[in-house]
């Protein structure tokens, strides 16, 4: 099992996450590639419900096709702990929602995970712990960093303090430590991401984050990311933007740029109900129901695909470099 390589040693990193705001140059991390220098991996998003709301179901079907695929690793798009998070790093909760539902063997890979708004509303710092690998080594979350897989950069944002209606919610409490002054945090964020999109020479550009951009699902499109990271993804060649948040599975092309924004965040609870209109962008699938992504990458190629909870392929396509646009 492929593990990432750490560039410090678990203190000095736990030091960082306690201490210091989280406004540093975005941390690098290494998945090594298979031999062929290919690239497989599943997605998936808003599970954390100790197995309800067939959580249970859809972590059987990935395990068989993880198995099947041979993946290198998990994306968790966030929203990775019901309903509030985690209360510290010894709640139960992480093992009654994360270990002990997916444990097929095909899943005892890594998995890279970011935050998502539910779980700022618990112990954000306990969820970004390396103490919890020492509960489950698979476990690997930070606000932000990039990943290094070989013939693809994945770039993970912290997208919840960009939204503006959770810094005025009266309702609910969040998790702020640590990004504050707020506007300082998010400016030092899109510097670093611009930056490292910009040096990046992957062959494939895959950004990360909880909220979606675009989306006709409950949601719908997060005004705040379309404004500030629309333009630098577009600017720098990403080739994809995952998100969850909508509980749905959702393929949208750009009209004006090989950009997809892909949602995968049907890990548990689903089926929402409401459909929005008038999008702005080309609309290729949308799935209102439970399930999860999987991606096969090589130099020339990408594969993707979305399953449902009884583990059937209800949309496929594929991306090609000398092509520049998906083709069904």
């Amino acid at each position: 099992m492929a593990s990432p390589s750490f560039p410090l040693p678990l203190a000095a990193i736990l030091c960082i996450y306690i201490v210091l705001p989280i406004s540093a140059e975005l941390q690098r991390f290494q998945h090594h590639q298979k031999h062929d220098g290919s690239l497989i991996f599943l997605v998936v998003g808003d599970w954390g419900r100790k197995g309800q709301y067939n959580q249970s179901l859809i972590a059987a079907q990935m395990g068989k096709m993880g198995d099947k695929l041979d993946i290198d690793f998990v994306v968790s798009t966030g929203d990775n702990f019901y309903n509030s998070g985690i209360k510290d790093v010894n709640d139960p909760l992480f093992r009654l929602s994360f270990s002990n539902i997916y444990t097929a063997k095909s899943l005892r890979k890594q998995w890279y995970s970011v935050l998502g708004n539910h779980d700022y509303r618990g112990n954000a710092l306990a969820q970004i712990s390396p103490l919890l690998r020492k509960i489950d080594r698979r476990w690997f979350c930070q606000r932000t960093f990039i990943l290094n897989a070989g013939v693809a950069e994945f770039f993970f944002i912290d997208t919840t303090p960009f939204i503006s209606d959770y810094f005025n919610d009266p309702i609910h409490h969040y998790d702020w430590r640590g990004l504050f002054p707020r506007q300082k945090y998010l400016k030092n964020l899109l510097k670093d991401l611009e930056k490292a999109l910009m040096q990046s020479t992957a062959r494939w550009k895959i950004v990360v984050g909880h909220h979606a951009i675009r989306s006709i699902g409950h949601h719908g499109d997060s005004p705040e990311l379309v404004k500030h990271l629309v333009p630098i993804l577009k600017a720098n060649n990403v080739d994809m933007y995952i998100n969850g948040h909508d509980h749905c599975l959702q393929h949208i092309s750009s009209r004006d740029s090989p950009l997809l924004y892909l949602t995968s965040g049907a890990g548990s609870k689903a089926w929402r109900g409401d459909v929005k209109e008038n999008h702005s962008d080309l609309v290729k699938f949308f799935y209102d129901g439970q399930g999860f992504m999987s991606v096969q990458m090589n130099e020339t190629l990408t594969n993707i695909a979305f399953y449902n909870v009884f583990g059937e392929n209800i949309h496929q396509w594929r991306v090609a470099k000398s092509m520049l646009h998906s083709s069904i």
